[in-house]
């Protein structure tokens, strides 16, 4: 927060979006601080709402990747669904994708020469489901809290 702070230039472009990805580094088996304080930053959008009473989130479908050469990938994506289930978006089937390396190795996920099969399959099914989920939520929003 302070002079040079850009996340209200952020929340703008949360906000006008139907679809949030968040991708993250597994950080010592867990998600960095940057994707930790973008959560607690959402966490601030729950106070305010709509002229019917719902969360601005509500209604908007969040997606995770997650790179990493360790282990861990599961529970920093449970990690993050959970805070962005506790702030109002909603998570369609499969809504994870990430590629760990070998552990305590040096190979980074951009330096392959291309996307492993299923790491392909996986995103492609992530971005599938998303957008119907956001389809489904755009012409039918939840009711009024």
């Amino acid at each position: 927060m302070g002079d040079g702070d850009a996340w209200p230039a952020i929340r703008e472009k949360v906000l006008a979006a139907d679809i949030l990805l968040i991708a993250t580094p597994i950080w010592l088996g867990h998600p960095s601080s940057v994707c930790q304080r973008v959560l607690e930053r959402l966490n601030a959008e729950s106070s305010e709402t709509d002229d019917q009473g719902r969360p601005h989130t509500y209604g908007k479908v969040a997606v995770v990747a997650v790179v990493g050469n360790e282990d861990g990938a599961d529970k920093v994506s449970a990690d993050i669904f959970q805070g962005l289930n506790d702030v109002g978006f909603s998570l369609a089937p499969g809504a994870v994708t990430y590629w760990v390396g070998e552990a305590m190795q040096g190979t980074d996920y951009q330096d392959l020469d291309e996307t492993p099969e299923a790491v392909a399959t996986t995103t492609e099914a992530l971005a599938a489901n998303a957008t119907h989920l956001a389809r489904l939520l755009t012409g039918g929003p939840y009711p009024a809290s």
